[in-house]
C-alpha cells in the first residue's frame, strides 16, 4: 500500500445514503509520552556484555554464559510458550541463566527500568499498557533486528530468518528505512468472529451483505439474542472489524491516508458509510445491552454464552476465551460484509498482519541474547508449540504444517486462503498507539457505538485527533512507502 491523496470520492454509494445513525464509551489512559521522554534521557544503566565467538551453531555471537532477561505480556497467549522457548535457549546455552517475568502492566513495570537505562533483553510489548512502539523508535530506544533477520534460521543454515517469515512481517517492523525495530511473533487474522452452531440455530450462515447482516440481527433479536457485542471498556477492539470494513468499501488507499495522517482522510465517504452502518447496529438495538461496560473477557464470555452472534476480535480469542467456549461452538471468523455493490474490494477482504510485538531495547545488557531467543522462537519446534498451545498462527511461514488445528484457527487459515491478495494491513495501531487506542478507539468509537456521538461527530473528532498528532513535533511521523 502506498501514500495516497486526502480524499477518495465515490459515486453511487447506494444504501449508504439510506443509513443515518450515533454512540460511545471510555477506558484507562496510559502516560506514554512522559515515560518515553524520560527514558530517552537516561545515561546510566546496563553495561552490555561482550560479544561471544560466532560459529555455525551461534551465528549471532551470543555470549554463552551471559544472563538473559525476558519480560512477557501475560494476556491472551499466556506465557508458557515463551517459557518453553526459553528452555530451548537454555539447552543451547547451558551456562546462561534466564530471568523470566510475566505481567499485564508492561509500561508501569518497565518505565523505571527504561528510565534507569536497565531494560530487559527481550520484551513482549503488548496489552492495554503497551509501550508506544512508534515513539520508542523515534526516541532511539530499540535495537535494529537486521542481524537477527540476516542470520541463518534455527532449522536451515542455508536460509535466512527473514526468508522464513510470512508476507509483510518484516515490513511491519520497519518505520522509515530498512532497519527493522520490531518482530511481530504472532500472525493475527482480525475480523468478525462468530459461532457456526449459533448461526445454524437461526438457519443462517455468515451474512455476505450488510442488508443480510441487519436482517439476521433482527431475526436474532426476536429470539432474545443480540446481534453484536464488543469490548466496551476497551473499544479499540472495534477497529478489528471496522477498519477492514472501511478498506473494503473504499479500497486500501483510504486506510493509507488515515495512517499517513493526511488532512481530511477521515472525511472520505467510505469512512462515513462504515461509521453510519455500525451506528445503525446501535440505533436498531442490535448491540447486547450493557456492552459499553464490558471488558474484553466479559464480552467474549457473553458471546460464548450465545447472548450475541458477532464480536470484533483477533485470532487470539480462541485461546483467550477457551475456558468459556462450549465444545460445540464451532468458532469461526469472516471478513466484513459487503456494504453494497460499489465496494472497491470483494467479499472475503480481510485484515491480517503480524501481531504480538517483540522488541530488544538498545540499552539491554544482552541484546544479542534477546535476538537469539527470537531466532529460536521462529524455529519450527517453538512455532509449532506456540500454535498448539494458544490456537494462533505464528509469523513462521508454513508453521501449521502437519498440525491439527482447532475450529477458530482452521477458519482463520481458510479466511486467509479466501482473501488471497485482498489482505489489508492498517498501521495506525503500531505507528501511533495512543492515537489509535485512546483518542480514536476510546474517545470516539466507544462513544459512537454507545450512542453518545453521531457518526458525523465521530468523523470530525477522528480527524481532529489525527490533525493534532500530525502537528505535534514531539511525535515522529511515518508514511506508507
Amino acid at each position: 500500500m502506498g501514500s495516497t491523496s486526502a480524499q477518495h470520492p465515490h459515486d453511487g454509494l447506494g444504501r449508504r445514503d439510506l443509513i443515518r445513525r450515533s454512540a460511545a464509551l471510555g477506558v484507562i489512559a496510559v502516560p506514554t509520552m512522559g515515560f518515553l521522554s524520560a527514558c530517552a534521557s537516561s545515561d546510566s544503566g546496563n553495561k552490555q556484555v561482550e560479544k561471544g565467538k560466532t560459529s555455525a551453531a551461534n551465528p549471532l555471537g551470543v555470549k554463552e554464559n551471559a544472563p538473559l532477561d525476558v519480560v512477557i505480556f501475560d494476556g491472551g497467549f499466556g506465557d508458557k510458550y515463551a517459557v518453553d522457548a526459553e528452555a530451548l535457549y537454555q539447552k543451547r546455552y547451558p551456562k546462561a541463566t534466564i530471568k523470566h517475568h510475566k505481567t499485564q502492566k508492561i509500561q508501569t513495570e518497565l518505565q523505571p527500568r527504561f528510565n534507569g537505562g536497565t531494560p530487559p533483553d527481550l520484551i513482549d510489548d503488548s496489552g492495554a499498557e503497551q509501550m508506544d512502539t512508534g515513539v520508542l523508535v523515534g526516541k532511539d530506544q530499540l535495537s535494529d533486528l537486521t542481524p537477527l533477520l540476516d542470520a541463518p534460521s534455527i532449522d536451515d543454515p542455508k536460509t535466512k530468518v527473514r526468508d522464513t517469515l510470512r508476507p509483510g512481517v518484516v515490513e511491519m517492523g520497519q518505520f522509515d528505512g530498512d532497519q527493522v525495530w520490531i518482530m511481530y511473533y504472532a500472525y493475527t487474522v482480525y475480523g468478525v468472529w462468530y459461532s457456526r452452531s449459533n448461526l445454524a440455530k437461526l438457519d443462517a450462515e455468515y451474512p455476505e451483505t450488510w442488508d443480510d447482516m441487519l436482517a439476521l440481527c433482527a431475526k436474532a433479536k426476536k429470539k432474545g439474542v443480540a446481534g453484536w457485542t464488543y469490548a466496551g471498556k476497551y473499544p479499540y477492539y472495534i477497529p478489528f472489524s471496522l477498519f477492514p470494513f472501511i478498506g473494503k468499501i473504499g479500497g486500501p488507499k483510504v486506510l493509507d491516508a488515515i495512517d499517513n495522517l493526511e488532512p481530511r482522510a477521515w472525511y472520505d465517504p467510505a469512512v462515513k458509510a462504515a461509521f453510519e452502518a455500525y451506528y445503525e447496529l446501535y440505533q436498531k438495538g442490535y448491540i447486547l445491552q450493557g456492552t459499553p461496560g464490558l471488558t474484553h473477557i466479559e464480552s467474549q464470555t457473553a458471546w460464548n454464552e450465545g447472548k450475541a452472534l458477532f464480536i470484533p476480535n483477533g485470532s487470539w480469542v480462541e485461546n483467550e476465551a477457551a475456558k468459556t467456549t462450549p465444545k460445540d461452538f464451532q468458532m469461526a471468523v469472516a471478513g466484513p460484509s459487503s456494504l453494497d455493490k460499489s465496494d472497491k474490494m470483494p467479499f472475503g477482504t480481510l485484515w491480517a498482519a503480524g501481531s504480538e510485538p517483540f522488541i530488544v531495547p538498545k540499552k539491554a545488557k544482552n541484546p544479542l541474547g534477546g535476538m537469539e531467543q527470537l531466532r529460536i522462537m521462529l524455529g519450527k519446534e517453538a512455532s509449532a508449540n506456540f500454535t498448539k498451545q494458544v490456537s494462533s498462527l505464528s509469523s513462521l511461514r508454513g508453521g501449521t504444517t502437519g498440525l491439527k488445528l482447532p475450529p477458530g484457527l482452521s477458519s482463520a487459515v481458510a479466511a486467509l486462503d479466501k482473501a488471497g491478495n485482498n489482505v489489508l494491513n492498517p498501521r495506525l495501531q503500531d505507528w501511533y498507539t495512543d492515537l489509535n487506542k485512546q483518542r480514536i478507539g476510546v474517545a470516539v468509537l466507544g462513544e459512537m457505538m454507545a450512542g453518545r456521538m453521531t457518526p458525523a461527530e465521530a468523523v470530525k473528532k477522528c480527524q481532529a485527533a489525527s490533525d493534532a498528532t500530525a502537528k505535534d513535533d514531539s511525535i515522529k511521523k511515518y508514511k506508507h512507502r
